[in-house]
């Protein structure tokens, strides 16, 4: 019997489902950059969008990012947005005051112009029913993620990571971590699989990061990913491919997987 996993249907997309979807990640850092990048994403056709705000210059400016989320809020209607202001220790464009950064994130959840809310798994439980709790209250969904840019962790750690997340009550887990072997690569593959398999029921999000990792963004979807992070005009972590080149390389893939 196959196991079930609970979708995440937004605004017509749907994360979990048998195609991995494909993210375009926002990292402008100026009000115009932003607005440029919109414009350019459009003939893009990615099927969700990426916020990153903690790349905006205003960023620590909650009535600015507020505002500059109702612009993009408007210009990509038929867009599910992730709104996602990551921590600098997790890879975050700059250092945020962490009080800040999650009254920022809370504030956010509460305009309801964002669909998706990604918070970090080391923000600590308090903090994340807080935000989830939050989130819930006003039709959000929420993605717990972890990331780790030095190493790979064991396969049985990563594992437990999108454990964790689930039962914690997220929506969606993610992971991000950096191979130092294609081995890593082959771990974290064999990861998403098994936990996809046997032990978690919302949808993952994986990837193993820089150029030694970048199958994992084309095949992932096959060992249980449901959500790939390709390219505009700026990356916004280590071997993400452009994204139109990403969505051929899927379709032909999928196609063959599907004869």
């Amino acid at each position: 019997m196959e196991k079930a996993v609970r979708l995440v249907e937004v605004r017509g997309r749907i994360i979990g489902g048998g195609r991995p979807q494909v993210c375009m990640p926002l990292v402008a850092r100026t009000e115009q950059q932003l607005i440029q990048e919109a414009e350019a994403l459009v003939p893009l056709e990615p099927d969700l969008v990426e916020w990153r705000a903690d790349y905006l210059e205003e960023a620590e400016n909650i009535p600015a990012v507020i505002r500059l989320l109702g612009i993009l809020r408007e210009r990509l209607k038929g867009y599910p947005i992730i709104f996602t202001c990551r921590v600098e220790s997790e890879g975050g464009c700059r250092k945020i005051d962490e009080t800040l950064r999650l009254a920022l994130i809370k504030e956010v959840i509460r305009t309801q112009q964002a669909d998706i809310i990604d918070i970090e798994l080391a923000a600590g439980a308090e903090k994340i029913k807080e935000t989830l709790d939050l989130a819930r209250e006003n039709d959000l969904f929420t993605i717990l993620s972890s990331h780790d840019f030095k190493k790979t962790p064991s396969v049985e750690a990563m594992i437990d990571g999108l454990i964790q997340a689930q039962a914690l009550g997220a929506d969606i887990a993610k992971l991000a971590v950096m191979p130092n072997s294609m081995e890593d690569v082959l771990n974290l593959l064999y990861a998403t699989h098994i936990a996809c398999e046997k032990h978690v029921q919302i949808p993952v999000i994986t990837m193993s990061m820089s150029e030694k990792g970048m199958v994992s963004r084309i095949a992932g979807g096959l060992f249980g990913s449901s959500v790939t992070f390709g390219a505009g005009r700026h990356a916004s972590a280590p071997g993400q491919i452009v994204v139109s080149e990403l969505k051929t390389a899927l379709k032909i893939l999928h196609q063959r997987i599907s004869m």
